[in-house]
Formats: C-alpha cells, sequence, structure tokens
C-alpha cells in the first residue's frame, strides 16, 4: 500500500506567529496517526522557523509513528539526528531566503561530502534518504553513496498545473515518473513530496514505483476548514484511488 507521511512543520509556523504553546505540532501527530497516516515528517530548518529542537525532542519521546527528519547536511544537524536516531532522515537543500524549500539536492556535484556525511547515519539505524529532482544524473549519483531512498521533487509539477500550463507539466509528470522507474531498477526506495494537493496527488500516487508521499503544507491549510482528521483522510482516499 502507498504509505502517507504528514508534514507537521506549518503547524509549528502557525505556533511561532505568535509565541504560543498552540497549535501543539505533537498533537497533530498524534491526529495525523488517529486519521491513518503512516509516518510524521519535521523539517528542523537552521534558522528553525518552525520545528525547534524541543519539537524533535517531543516528537521521538511520544511518537508511535516513524519519524522522517527532513535537515540539512550540516555539522549541527548530523550531531542532532545521531542524538535521536530517528527512522528515517531526509536531506534536503537549504537557502535562508527561501519561503520554502525550492529544489532538489545535488548529490552528483557533491558525492564524496554525501557520502562521508550519510555513512554514520547508516551505521547508528536511519533509513537515509535524498531530496532531488527526477535528473538521470543526481538518482544515479543518490544509488552510488549508498542512500536507501530518494524522495522526488514534486513541487515544479504542482506550480504547472496550478498555472494551467499544462503541456509543461505533463512534461514534467513524464520526467518524475521515469525517474521513479530509475530509482527502482537501481534499488533505490522511491517516495515523492511537495506541493500535493487533491487535485494533484493522483497522477503522482499511481506512479507504481512510489512507495510513499510526503505532505504537509495543503493538510494544514485544508484543515482550517474541514479539521486535518478529515482533510488528512480525504489524502488518504485519493491516494488510494489513484492506486487501484
Amino acid at each position: 500500500m502507498l504509505r502517507l507521511g504528514v508534514n507537521i512543520d506549518h503547524v509549528a509556523t502557525i505556533r511561532n506567529a505568535r509565541g504560543t504553546p498552540w497549535p501543539d505540532p505533537l498533537r497533530a501527530a498524534r491526529i495525523a496517526e488517529q486519521a491513518g497516516a503512516d509516518g510524521i515528517t519535521a523539517h528542523l530548518r537552521e534558522d528553525r522557523r518552525h520545528i525547534s529542537d524541543a519539537d524533535i525532542d517531543a516528537l521521538m519521546e511520544n511518537l508511535t509513528l516513524p519519524l522522517n527528519l527532513e535537515m540539512a547536511a550540516t555539522a549541527e544537524m548530523q550531531a542532532i539526528a545521531l542524538r535521536h536516531r530517528p527512522h528515517a532522515v531526509c536531506l534536503v537543500p537549504e537557502k535562508r531566503e527561501e519561503r520554502t524549500t525550492e529544489g532538489g539536492l545535488d548529490v552528483a556535484g557533491n558525492q564524496a561530502m554525501l557520502a562521508d556525511y550519510i555513512a554514520p547515519l547508516r551505521e547508528a539505524g536511519c533509513r537515509v534518504s535524498l531530496f532531488i529532482g527526477h535528473d538521470p544524473a543526481q538518482i544515479e549519483a543518490a544509488a552510488r553513496i549508498g542512500a536507501a531512498v530518494v524522495e522526488l521533487h514534486t513541487g515544479a509539477y504542482c506550480d504547472l498545473d496550478t498555472e494551467g500550463r499544462l503541456a509543461e507539466r505533463d512534461a514534467e509528470l513524464a520526467g518524475l515518473t521515469q525517474g521513479a522507474a530509475l530509482a527502482d531498477s537501481l534499488g533505490l526506495e522511491v517516495h515523492a513530496g511537495h506541493g500535493l494537493t487533491f487535485d494533484t496527488v493522483a497522477p503522482i500516487a499511481a506512479i507504481p514505483q512510489v512507495r510513499e508521499l510526503n505532505i504537509g503544507h495543503f493538510l494544514i491549510a485544508e484543515s482550517v476548514f474541514t479539521g486535518l482528521g478529515e482533510a488528512i483522510r480525504e489524502m488518504r482516499r485519493c491516494m488510494d484511488r489513484a492506486r487501484a
């Protein structure tokens, strides 16, 4: 079955806007579990703009679902991951000025550094995932350095759909489909995520090699109107229909 990882970053964004203890990301994670999520994703950014170190402490202490810790490939983040040993670590690129993650990691251009970086994480028992585009060179590099998982960046596909640039959207979808097949053939587990909504998730969920989707911002936005549990259940229904 296609797994759903729920990203709770933007529960923390709302909390941090007022500096209050609420809404609590851990409570959101528990609601996600009750609604059928298979895992929880949280991105501990270097600037701590949403998820905090205390959030990671609380999730690791109380969460019953697997935690996927998204982070930049820095010494600070590696030390945090090695202390907590979450189920999975997903390495993502970060820029201080960006609103959200803008693209995939350049694995091909940083193979030696990333190979050394992920080795202790693998030894600690973390499944290492790399957030990348569908460029074959990046996928092949991910396999060479020993990553267990690649998460394909679906942001461009979603943006093109929103903008009505359908021919370009379809070309991007074809690239993601081919990238998933290549990654699978190289022994990598394939995940996908970024920007997915009820309207855009089905073609990604239908790619047979994709094993997990990680979705956050849209679910938190939709929860304003329907509640988080119902938003997650509807996303699960959309995914399951596409997979069937």
